[in-house]
């Protein structure tokens, strides 16, 4: 059995709201192999955002511990966490995160500038990383001059452009009407398909039933769900 990319073990994450103590996270344990497509789906305030948070390296739990590709995160400082979300976290925002003032190709080099690429290596990947989502005649645009639906195709192009382990998707058709949010998921399902590894973190049930495997939170507490459970996860 080939050991997980993440072994997240007995997480806690407690925060201070009005003088009680909220557990965000409460001794969560999740365990997600290379290549899966995982679905972590949970209401407002459930506790996925702080879990988005802990798997993309932005915060740090309590206690317990996560190891990524076999390193144990917790013992790592700022800059070698700075280093992690750079080389082996790709980010995919619902609001698309992308620089007003930089056309789309600029905006998917930037991971690569980050990583001290050549300025002809990151035109190509960026180039061909556009290709991929379908907009190389777009890459002179600015993001004011695409659409919401372009927007997100630049978003997901940047995120892989590295060739990071793990996609990480937070929301990322809550911006997007239903036709453009299907055309993103077959993107991303294509992603997958190709060796991706891919966490999509959302509130809607439809949007979660797209991934291969999907786990509920609610309450800070994770709850494996089989594919025959889909329909009955209560998501208010």
């Amino acid at each position: 059995m080939s050991t997980p990319i993440i072994k997240i073990s007995n997480l806690m994450k407690t925060y201070k709201l009005g003088g009680e103590s909220v557990h965000a996270l409460n001794n969560v344990s999740l365990d997600i192999n290379k290549g899966e497509f995982l679905a972590i789906i949970g209401p407002s305030g459930s506790g996925k955002s702080t879990l988005m948070n802990m798997i993309g390296c932005l915060d740090r739990p309590d206690s317990g511990q996560y190891l990524l590709d076999g390193k144990d995160i917790g013992r790592m400082n700022d800059n070698q966490l700075a280093e992690i979300r750079n080389q082996k976290i790709g980010f995919i925002f619902q609001n698309f995160n992308l620089l007003t003032k930089l056309t789309a190709l600029e905006n998917v080099e930037l991971p690569l500038l980050y990583g001290g690429a050549s300025t002809a290596a990151r035109r190509e990947f960026a180039l061909e990383a556009l290709s991929k989502v379908g907009l190389s005649e777009r890459a002179g645009h600015l993001p004011t001059q695409l659409s919401g639906g372009q927007q997100q195709r630049v978003a997901i192009a940047r995120a892989f452009v590295g060739s990071p382990s793990i996609l990480l998707a937070d929301e990322p058709t809550g911006a997007l009407d239903s036709k453009t949010s299907k055309e993103i998921l077959q993107i991303m399902n294509e992603l997958n398909e190709a060796g991706n590894t891919i966490i999509l973190i959302t509130h809607d049930l439809s949007i979660a039933k797209q991934a291969k495997r999907m786990v509920s939170i609610q309450d800070g507490q994770l709850f494996e769900s089989g594919g025959d459970l889909h329909e009955n996860i209560s998501i208010y």
